[in-house]
């Protein structure tokens, strides 16, 4: 994807001064495109079961491990579709890579990404830009995103971005039959009606977009149970058993997206109340929370499971490797959503 010199990002970025987003981004033609790339032919025939696995990568910034992790470890295994959130495009933090294609590149996938955010607060940046991808063994038959209704302006944040939430979709020739697959990334600093709107925003484009076909959705939902805003609504919840409880065994009930999803036919996974994000909380200790989902439509699961990024699970880490060597708490913030699944 074409990349936006820096005076030209900040002039952008200094237009949100007295500029709504959506005008700004408007002049931004990147974020309405989808980046596509192969590097796979199609397999020789069509398996009955397919593995996806979804994963919020934190960046890119540990790519080389990333990909050890994704070839490496056994319950991560078949692997023929990756949902992803949060991976660099031009960003000095993750070498400046285009870190979706090169890891399409090295495992042999195809691909597709959509532009989430530019991040402006770093000048090494060549691109600065940030989003999430569909990597796929099979062939993308055609690919686009979907912009989330907003609810909040990062341009404001510390972190001083142009852009917002999104959901990149790609139709998959799967052995002559299409499969619907989509990475969602919804938003964390708002609360569960903000993100039960952008939810209905995706949920009401698949149909349009990606009709009559089995559907498998996945993504960083940011189902805190709580507005990812508020300091007090955080502290309250981390100095509570009760509530730090209901963030793991009751998100549905704070959570409507979910209960919606539902009620559109979707299966929603994992079903065992396990963590899947450890968010950092003053003192060393850590919030568990239960953010990452696939939904699936038209398929079944025959197994699911969450799997670990900390480094001491690494247990099948290859002598002499990148991930063997790594040394810092864990490779994401979040850990991995893993499925087995097959048509109905």
């Amino acid at each position: 994807m074409r990349g936006i010199p820096l005076e030209e990002r900040k002039a952008l970025g200094g237009l949100l001064e007295q500029q709504p987003q959506e005008e700004v981004m408007a002049r931004i033609p990147q974020f309405w495109e989808a980046e596509t790339g192969s590097f796979s032919p199609p397999p020789k025939a069509a398996a009955k079961e397919l593995g996806a696995l979804m994963f919020n990568m934190e960046r890119g910034v540990h790519l080389p491990e990333i990909q050890e992790f994704l070839r490496d470890c056994p319950e991560a295994q078949p692997l023929d579709l990756i949902l992803a959130n949060e991976l660099d495009d031009g960003c000095a933090r993750s070498g400046n890579r285009n870190t979706a294609r090169e890891l399409a590149k090295s495992f042999g996938l195809n691909y597709a990404w959509g532009l989430e955010f530019i991040e402006l607060v770093n000048d090494e940046n060549k691109k600065g830009f940030h989003g999430n991808a569909v990597f796929s063994r099979w062939p993308i038959r055609r690919a686009g995103v979907i912009r989330l209704p907003e609810q909040y302006n990062w341009y404001f944040d510390r972190q001083k971005r142009i852009g917002g939430r999104l959901a990149v979709f790609a139709e998959l020739d799967v052995g002559g039959r299409p499969l619907g697959a989509v990475s969602i990334h919804l938003e964390n600093r708002t609360h569960g009606q903000g993100r039960k709107a952008q939810m209905e925003a995706i949920l009401k484009t698949v149909e349009k977009e990606l009709p009559d076909m089995p559907l498998i959705l996945g993504g960083d939902l940011n189902t805190n149970t709580f507005d990812g805003r508020s300091k007090e609504d955080i502290g309250a919840v981390a100095a509570s058993p009760d509530l730090r409880r209901r963030c793991l065994e009751e998100a549905a009930r704070y959570e409507e997206l979910l209960p919606m999803a539902e009620a559109a036919g979707y299966r929603i996974l994992p079903e065992e109340p396990r963590p899947t994000r450890r968010k950092p909380l003053p003192g060393g200790d850590y919030l568990p929370l239960r953010l990452d989902w696939i939904l699936l439509r038209g398929l079944s699961a025959a197994e699911s499971r969450v799997i670990s990024t900390a480094r001491e699970d690494f247990v099948y880490a290859r002598p002499g490797s990148a991930l063997a060597a790594f040394t810092g708490a864990e490779l994401s913030d979040h850990n991995a959503v893993w499925t087995l699944c097959r048509r109905d």
